[in-house]
């Protein structure tokens, strides 16, 4: 059919459960010129007007050359396309490219009365795939009712694809990182207004603001999001992340040994014991914590998380259920390591992960619940519970976030300033580790009958046989070889058969427990190259005194892109899913993805895939 002198033909491909048509129209293409725009069930596609040999074409004896229309790409898939929206004024521009018959009747004559719609879309960068640049391409027609026509179609083939977000409770950090959030949720805002999805932004006033406003959201509330954003760092996540869990995660603690609680009982350590004892002296203590502001998450006993009426919800009418498929976290990054969004999605770009959530990316992700025992005033034991979803670390780890709360003000430099401090005073601390023993294990030698190690030990594979974690990563989409219970299908199955505990104990200089590789930018390759996103293991790292020549040399072996950090007589690394810990004499503290928990004892567990972010993996 003819629309104003433009062809508009509309073939009829059409199936009995949907109509799957092809649309083609003679439309101008900005910088390049008029071309048959086809609409295909996958995607757009256009064809030039101009057919132009390898030399390009010739005026009065004057070549020209395509610079631009040559590198545009010709086809768009929908699963690229983001947003189309129909444009107000404007120019069409010509590419560079000009005909003989142009030069004499001039290009502008098509540009009078052009209507236009814009396709949004994006470009993977050359030098780094993971890194997504915004890209647009704008058709102009002099009809409006073909340019809406346009609209509308993309559209409702947008609408239709699975899994994009239109619902999404945004939390903002206004001082994270360099005190850039709230610029940082301005630069992407765009973005998602464009892609027409409903945000709900609240800006966090105080420390622990967003983990109450997550805590207190009722389930049904909660229902009404497909996701919920943190525009910050590390430390910001994991606030969300426990207000989320600390009320609807309700499964076993993890599991121990037989005689992990009989030191317990008779443990005198003051900071622990004593729950009445003021903590004015150190404002970083966990008692002050803004995530432990309420007695009432914290919960006695040894078997389930219950809320304060013995109840397993805080909402009865509305089941909640985890891992939730539905519900996704995303992050925007504006920290000052933004570890999880580099492994998550290759870059640390703003833009790259605000693309990553407009277009429905899912990616699994393993989270570690993590334990503090300690006996009450009425020798009562009771939890504390917190989640982590990168790393848990202590000693070096916990010392270097302690010294750095001291200089915020110079912002990610801190970091560096904090970690040469704690370098040089080299301390070290007395602990004694469980953890359990994994198939990759059961081989390894002991010293002794009681399975306590004194020789280092730990995975020594060669780089080649490393399988990384990327997308579509074939580890991580692999069904757990265990089966789940009634708590949640993350659950690992653990029976009193199945389970031997190793122990180590010594003076480590760290411990750490990886949850994913921690790539960033201070660690290319991360702490553990290997470990993966989604596969129900940790990376247990444990790091012994040694000399300061020795320990230097294995940070900058962390610090070097395909460095060896684990390879030395002083590490011991272990793949567990679950590790207990206590403290012997002068006790540091623990990181908790970038935020500080206090633990004499503590045991802890991974639940594989237990949220869902708004990714899609690292590519190759």
């Amino acid at each position: 059919m003819e629309i104003n002198g433009g062809r508009c033909n509309s073939g009829d491909k059409s199936q009995v459960e949907g109509e799957i048509s092809v649309l083609s129209s003679d439309l101008f293409l900005d910088h390049v010129g008029e071309v048959t725009l086809t609409f295909n069930s996958d995607g757009l596609s256009w064809k030039s007007h101009d057919s132009f040999d390898n030399d390009g074409s010739t005026c009065l004896g004057i070549k020209f050359l395509p610079k631009i229309a040559t590198k545009m790409a010709t086809k768009l898939t929908f699963s690229d396309i983001y947003a189309v929206e129909l444009m107000n004024g404007g120019r069409i521009q010509e590419s560079d490219l000009t005909t003989a018959s142009e030069c004499f009747s001039g290009n502008d004559s098509h540009d009078s009365g052009m209507n236009h719609f814009t396709v949004h879309t994006f470009q993977k960068s050359k030098s780094q795939p993971c890194l997504w640049i915004l890209a647009s391409y704008t058709f102009g027609h002099q009809d409006l009712q073909t340019c809406q026509m346009w609209v509308k179609k993309i559209n409702g083939t947008l609408d239709k694809e699975v899994g994009r977000p239109k619902n999404l409770l945004v939390f903002v950090h206004p001082l994270s990182g360099k005190g850039n959030g709230l610029r940082t949720w301005e630069t992407v805002a765009p973005i998602f207004s464009r892609a027409k999805i409903n945000t709900k932004v609240i800006v966090t006033q105080r420390a622990g603001h967003a983990f109450d406003v997550m805590r207190s959201t009722t389930n049904e509330e909660l229902n009404s999001y497909d996701g919920v954003l943190a525009v910050g760092g590390d430390g910001f996540f994991n606030e969300i992340l426990n207000g989320y869990l600390s009320s609807r995660h309700k499964v076993p603690f993890p599991p121990v040994p037989s005689d992990f609680f009989d030191a317990l009982e008779n443990d005198s350590n003051p900071l622990v014991n004593d729950p009445t004892e003021a903590d004015s002296e150190n404002h970083n203590n966990e008692e002050t914590d803004p995530l432990f502001s309420s007695s009432s998450h914290i919960e006695s006993g040894f078997s389930h998380l219950r809320t304060n009426d013995g109840s397993h919800s805080v909402d009865q009418q509305i089941e909640y259920p985890l891992p939730n498929q539905r519900l996704r976290f995303g992050i925007i990054p504006a920290g000052s390591t933004d570890a999880i969004v580099i492994c998550t999605t290759g870059a640390r770009d703003p833009i790259t992960s605000a693309l990553h959530i407009i277009l429905g990316k899912r990616l699994c992700l393993d989270v570690a619940q993590v334990v503090r025992w300690k006996t009450t005033s009425t020798s009562k034991i009771e939890p504390r519970v917190r989640y982590a979803a990168s790393f848990a670390g202590y000693g070096f780890y916990g010392d270097v976030i302690t010294e750095s709360e001291k200089y915020r003000w110079m912002g990610p430099k801190r970091y560096d300033y904090a970690g040469t401090k704690v370098f040089l005073k080299h301390r070290s601390y007395e602990a004694e580790l469980g953890f359990l023993e994994v198939e990759s294990e059961k081989d390894s030698p002991t010293s002794d009958g009681s399975r306590m190690f004194t020789k280092a030990r730990s995975f020594k594979r060669k780089k080649s046989e490393r399988i990384i974690c990327r997308t579509n990563c074939n580890v991580c989409n692999t069904k757990p070889v265990y089966s789940s219970t009634k708590c949640t299908p993350a659950t690992p199955h653990l029976s009193a058969q199945e389970t031997k505990w190793l122990k180590s104990r010594g003076r480590f200089l760290s411990v750490g427990a990886a949850i994913m590789s921690n790539r960033n930018e201070r660690a290319p390759d991360g702490l553990v190259a290997d470990a993966h996103l989604s596969d129900g293991f940790l990376h247990l790292l444990l790091i012994k005194d040694c000399p300061h020549a020795l320990y230097l040399w294995h940070l900058t072996q962390l610090a070097k892109k395909g460095g060896n950090p684990l390879n030395f007589d002083f590490v011991e690394h272990h793949k567990t899913r679950a590790f207990t810990f206590t403290s012997i004499g002068n006790e540091s503290v623990w990181n908790l993805d970038g935020e500080l928990f206090q633990a004499h004892k503590l045991s802890a567990q991974v639940f594989r895939g237990l949220i869902c972010l708004f990714a899609s993996g690292p590519e190759v």
